[in-house]
């Protein structure tokens, strides 16, 4: 694309840079992020000029209708590092397109000296430069949403493994206690988690405790099916613990299938069977005095 006809924008951007720069920085400083120190004042300085003669660049080679073009990638590398940037020092979409859109006044202010008493074209002028500010203070705003939703999926992700973990009890068992709603996504974790840690141990019994799921219903059941079908294949057998009566009756009425499967009221009835399993016996000891 070839810039837009007439457009003084480029010139004015070459020959006003640094008035232009030094009356947004200014801007910025003043403003209610840099007074609450959410952003250090020499960062505001770098990612402003940064930005503006990235801004320069564009407008001197592309088009200013479309930020689509190879001369405006740039422009949209900048921005999205800098939405990336402020996405996690706690900015909101709206402080962060603020960034953008607090140049149209330095901007605004050149274009009326640039243009004078010509009223119609700097009109038309300042028509087209806002819609293009517009449409990079909303590109600020798409990436910041995309940058908080991988933040919010990877500390999700982070919270599974956390909510998931898998005990050593003793030599050749394990635990795998479980709280909250099992869904597919938190299935996975759970196998990847077991499985890993009977391939790291050499477990001979894993027991799965689900004291602390709420509910129990076809899915989860197929869910607990496959995890231990997937520990039988690395040599592990299973026992689940925490089947309390409402859940039993559950499990009855759906119709699931667990009857190949050990099934205890309590984690501690689950262990006991467990140490069995393993060849362990316990017995009650004399008193210490």
């Amino acid at each position: 694309m070839t810039p837009v006809a007439n457009s003084r924008l480029p010139q004015l951007l070459e020959g006003r840079e640094s008035h232009i720069l030094d009356q947004w920085i200014k801007a910025q400083l003043a403003g209610p992020l840099s007074r609450r120190g959410m952003i250090p004042d020499s960062e505001v300085r770098d990612q402003s000029r940064e930005f503006l003669g990235l801004l320069r660049h564009a407008v001197g080679k592309g088009s200013l209708d479309s930020m689509e073009g190879a001369a405006w990638q740039g422009v949209r590398d900048g921005l999205a590092d800098i939405s990336r940037s402020r996405s996690t020092q706690g900015f909101s979409a709206s402080e962060t397109a603020t960034f953008v859109f607090s140049l149209k006044q330095p901007v605004f202010n050149a274009l009326r000296d640039e243009y004078g008493a010509d009223a119609a074209g700097l009109v038309d002028e300042i028509w087209k430069t806002n819609a293009l500010l517009d449409k990079l203070g909303l590109y600020t705003t798409e990436v910041f949403q995309k940058s908080r939703e991988e933040i919010i999926l990877r500390q999700q992700e982070e919270m599974l493994e956390l909510s998931t973990p898998v005990v050593k009890l003793w030599d050749g068992i394990l635990a795998l206690p479980m709280i909250g709603t099992l869904d597919s996504a938190r299935t996975q974790v759970v196998m990847e988690s077991l499985l890993q840690r009977i391939m790291e141990t050499g477990a001979e019994v894993a027991i799965i405790d689900i004291t602390g799921v709420p509910t129990v219903d076809t899915l989860v059941a197929q869910h607990l099916i496959k995890t231990i079908t997937a520990a039988r294949l690395m040599g592990a057998d299973c026992i689940i613990s925490g089947i309390r009566p409402q859940i039993a009756a559950t499990i009855v009425h759906l119709g699931v299938d667990l009857s190949a499967v050990i099934t205890k009221a309590t984690l501690a009835d689950a262990f006991a069977v467990a140490l069995t399993r393993v060849g362990l016996v316990v017995r009650p000891g004399s008193a210490r005095s």
